[in-house]
């Protein structure tokens, strides 16, 4: 298989993913139709940061844009979780497609929080935890709302890629609203601008996944950096001779395989999904959690719930420790309470809802 060349991968995978393609950006460029994402408590903040001139953006505004990237990479992972979490077969191709995501994002917030502290700052992971459902940090991909479901298609391509789709596939769209993308080019940007003095203190050293946290000392490492984070999924880069280092597509390209079935293959006629089938798999089908979380869920369920949600905000309040001075033991703490939140989310998964078809999942609650 020849090596990925990003623009035109991009130009021409976002053709074979066709209608999908448009109906995800759709809405970003459309009023908000009822029953869509609720405006963000901070509506625009990071069209505020962007529109800051690149002549008044120092040191603090990378503070603040680094912050919203925390509550960005975050906010993801919990829906992720929960479709990688539903699928019965673990040894499936989609199975180690989402396992990959997953690993990725707990990667990208690792570099975010890296970089923070690089510039003197503090994450605020707990104060970032978003809530479901809901619309994505600081005013990006509006018109898309997060939730939480079982791997369904619907949730793959009204959440899954819609999170994740390029920029240059929304570019058709007219949509105002800021990219994931976009956002990232810009604070990279800003970093050049600024070069700010950067402190290792505090950083932290991790393998997570097939990717490997390391201290940013220079720009340059930044720059690695933040390029890696848009390679993986977040964004596009606009060099032509860009390519995947780990010769794996972008999330949204291997979320779409999923959804379409089959590989992306490169053809006389651009990418296409041609490839090796992608089988859909059996997945326990946890219900979309509702505002306001499940309804007078029965004694065994309410205490399964509380179970789940009394690890997460252990695992956020150790994720804080962590980038505060906890140093790799406090993030060995942090792996193991996420470890943790598996078996009853597995459970409650396997808990039939009754008088449906579906089953309970976790809300994902922060407990003051």
């Amino acid at each position: 298989m020849a090596p990925f060349k990003r623009r035109s991968f991009l130009a021409s995978a976002a053709v074979a993913a066709g209608a999908s393609t448009t109906a995800v950006a759709g809405p970003a460029s459309a009023a908000a139709p009822p029953g869509s994402a609720p405006e963000p408590s901070n509506p625009g903040s990071v069209a505020r940061l962007l529109s800051v001139p690149e002549a008044g953006r120092g040191v603090e505004w990378l503070r603040a844009a680094l912050q919203v990237a925390v509550e960005l990479e975050l906010c993801v992972i919990p829906p992720y979780l929960c479709a990688w979490w539903s699928v019965k077969n673990r040894g499936s191709e989609a199975a180690r497609l989402i396992r990959r995501i997953v690993d990725d994002e707990m990667y990208h917030l690792g570099v975010v929080c890296n970089l923070l502290v690089a510039v003197g700052g503090r994450p605020r992971i707990k104060a970032a935890a978003a809530a479901y459902p809901g619309p994505l940090p600081g005013g990006v991909r509006t018109g898309v709302t997060l939730y939480l479901s079982g791997l369904t298609k619907p949730f793959l391509h009204d959440v899954m890629m819609a999170v994740e789709a390029p920029e240059e596939a929304l570019a058709r769209t007219g949509s105002s609203s800021p990219t994931v993308g976009t956002f990232y080019g810009h604070l990279l940007n800003g970093f050049w601008a600024v070069a700010p003095e950067l402190s290792t203190r505090g950083q932290l050293s991790a393998h997570i996944g097939a990717d490997e946290l390391r201290p940013v000392e220079t720009l340059l490492d930044v720059e690695r950096s933040l390029d890696i984070i848009r390679e993986q999924g977040e964004g596009t880069s606009r060099s032509p001779a860009d390519s995947f280092e780990d010769d794996h597509p972008a999330h949204y390209y291997a979320f779409s395989e999923i959804y379409h079935g089959r590989q992306l293959r490169e053809t006389d006629n651009g990418w296409k999904f041609t490839g090796p089938p992608v089988p859909f798999p059996d997945a326990r089908p946890m219900a979309r959690v509702p505002a306001g979380g499940w309804s007078r869920p029965a004694a065994p369920v309410q205490q399964l719930l509380h179970r789940f949600d009394t690890v997460y905000t252990t695992l956020l309040d150790t994720l804080d420790e962590t980038w505060a001075g906890g140093g790799p033991r406090t993030l060995g703490a942090a792996v193991h309470a996420m470890r943790g939140l598996e078996e009853p989310a597995v459970r409650l998964m396997e808990t039939e809802i009754p008088g449906t078809r579906g089953t309970y999942g976790p809300q994902f609650r922060v407990l003051a």
